[in-house]
């Protein structure tokens, strides 16, 4: 058995969360008496299963996540051609989750319409793919969240289960309001995920530059704690350009005018 079938026979196990070593497989082999076909045909079962597993899983993840799932968002198809920079291949390896993998969030700052959304719900399609837990929120609900949380007494669990996904995405930054006590709690927010262990990132998006955000909260302290955590470790993407909407847009214009009435006056032809 070469060294690619080894791999994948140890994948799979871990994926079934079974006990079962290739040694112990070796061994049944050998006192069996298995044929090389028999020993292939229990590889491809065992491979089988841990694939509909990782499957499984991965409908699981999308299901939580949060992320629409009708017209999915990934980076298949977004149109990075419309993108021009000596960094543009920064954009592109975004899909290869290194971002994750180095505790570094990310910032889509642009104008509406630039497909920040695109890449930060195409950002967690890809983390659920790769098995890692993802929840995307917007600022509007992320803002009732915290009010409906307050107003039940259930700030900490609400918190903790924002703190529990590797992948927090959270659109339009800056969109909507926060009041004092919400702003706080999204500082409590930002500083638990800052010092969560693990693979994990937050992802955000914003039509503003950070600088404005203070006009959106009524805490600059809670806030000016929260975006020194969030930009500490951070790549920024700037997005300038016109909106992509609207260029499937069927424009078509009439007249309208109302027919005159016959005058009683005219001549008749008979």
């Amino acid at each position: 058995m070469n060294e690619a079938m080894y791999q994948k026979f140890q994948e799979s196990c871990k994926r079934l969360h079974l006990d079962f070593s290739m040694e112990e497989l070796s061994a049944l082999a050998t006192e069996n008496n298995y044929s090389e076909d028999t020993l292939t045909a229990i590889m491809q079962i065992f491979e089988h299963l841990g694939e509909k597993k990782r499957q499984a899983t991965i409908r699981t993840l999308l299901r939580l996540s949060h992320l629409p799932l009708r017209d999915i968002k990934t980076f298949d198809n977004f149109d990075f051609s419309v993108f021009h920079g000596k960094d543009i291949q920064q954009l592109v390896s975004l899909r290869t989750l290194s971002a994750i993998y180095a505790h570094r969030n990310l910032a889509l700052i642009g104008p509406a319409g630039t497909g920040k959304t695109h890449l930060a719900q195409a950002f967690g399609y890809e983390c659920c793919q790769h098995g890692f837990k993802t929840y995307f929120i917007k600022m509007t609900e992320l803002r009732d969240k915290f009010n409906t949380a307050r107003k039940n007494g259930t700030e900490a669990r609400m918190l903790n289960g924002l703190v529990k996904p590797s992948c927090l995405i959270i659109d339009e930054v800056g969109h909507c309001e926060f009041d004092k006590h919400n702003t706080r709690l999204f500082f409590d927010l930002i500083d638990r995920r800052y010092n969560k262990e693990g693979y994990c990132n937050i992802v955000f998006t914003s039509n503003q530059n950070p600088a404005q955000w203070r006009e959106s909260f009524d805490d600059s302290d809670s806030l000016l704690c929260a975006m020194d955590r969030l930009f500490d470790e951070a790549t920024v993407f700037t997005i300038r350009g016109n909106s992509f909407r609207g260029q499937k847009m069927n424009r078509i214009t009439l007249h309208a005018e109302k027919p005159q009435k016959r005058s009683s006056t005219a001549p008749t032809l008979f």
